[in-house]
């Protein structure tokens, strides 16, 4: 893999052979080597290397502009982005990309990914639709290994805490903005029928911080976030750690300052050929935590439950 030299000593030195990153002599992985310089990135570099991590095929098979796209920024930010890391340029890095892909991926990779384009699931599985499929067929396709690729990332370890969380909490508040308001107030919703006590931050309405100012100790706070999370998300979590609540976060970058402000982190895939990020896998999350919820106590819940006439 070609590398150019830097001229001062502070910045990784070049290093031939492929498979190798600036500045080591090993064959570490590109997405351990961007998250060890993550906190070194500029705000606008940090949503290319959030994004690759957590999209390493697309990082390994799409254009500078394509990956500029789905990360939210411009496709110049990404090739200074590759260059701050001691790429030569953006093709470098994504030759490592694809280097680290086809060393997690034991099956060979002809042309595009099967993450991409849906064509087949990770674990080798058949595929859902014929090669040659459609726009549509490619979605569903997508949303299909969102939801697998979520099931094998999450842990549950972190499912069973943030289950006992919301069960043992007096109250809970979810924050989401802008698109994740609606799984927001999807979540209260669920949380409600238990008979649960949920408030929901969605917009920086008066109504909504007087809210924030009554999380106290007893409060678990979920923050909800896709790509770069909104500020109001970020305050909601920075005031729940202050006043020593419980928090968690559900975002689709591991990266996120959501997720590092968070005791409890929960990740779901998001990957999608269309022009907006796939959330398919963040409502089977969603639903799979709440039935967590009522499955703790379902004597407690079902006459509840049967109430509403829910099936």
């Amino acid at each position: 893999m070609k590398r150019v030299a830097t001229p001062t000593p502070t910045k990784p030195s070049p290093v031939a052979g492929a498979g190798t990153l600036p500045g080591t002599s090993d064959h570490q992985s590109l997405s351990k080597y961007i998250q060890a310089r993550f906190d070194e990135c500029s705000r606008s570099q940090k949503d290319v290397a959030q994004y690759i991590v957590d999209h390493l095929d697309e990082a390994a098979f799409q254009t500078a502009e394509e990956l500029a796209r789905r990360a939210n920024t411009s496709s110049s930010t990404v090739v200074r982005f590759s260059q701050a890391l001691g790429f030569e340029g953006f093709p470098e890095l994504q030759a490592a990309a694809r280097e680290e892909y086809r060393r997690v991926h034991t099956q060979a990779i002809v042309g595009a990914p099967a993450k991409s384009n849906g064509s087949s699931s990770a674990n080798g599985s058949a595929p859902l639709f014929s090669l040659d499929q459609n726009e549509f067929e490619t979605a569903l396709a997508a949303d299909h290994l969102n939801v697998e690729e979520t099931a094998r990332k999450v842990s549950r370890s972190a499912v069973d805490a943030l289950i006992e969380a919301i069960v043992s909490a007096d109250k809970v508040l979810v924050a989401g903005t802008d698109q994740m308001a609606f799984f927001a107030s999807y979540l209260r919703h669920l949380l409600m029928l238990l008979d649960l006590r949920v408030d929901v931050v969605a917009s920086p309405s008066q109504e909504a911080l007087s809210r924030l100012g009554r999380i106290d100790e007893q409060t678990l706070v979920i923050g909800l976030s896709a790509g770069r999370p909104h500020p109001l998300v970020v305050r909601a979590m920075k005031l729940a750690r202050h006043r020593k609540a419980r928090t968690a976060a559900v975002t689709d970058a591991t990266l996120s300052e959501v997720a590092k402000l968070a005791q409890i982190k929960l990740y779901y895939s998001s990957n999608s050929p269309a022009y907006v990020r796939s959330h398919t896998a963040l409502l089977s999350l969603i639903q799979a935590l709440a039935y967590g919820v009522y499955a703790k106590d379902t004597a407690q819940y079902d006459d509840r439950i049967k109430a509403f006439r829910l099936k």
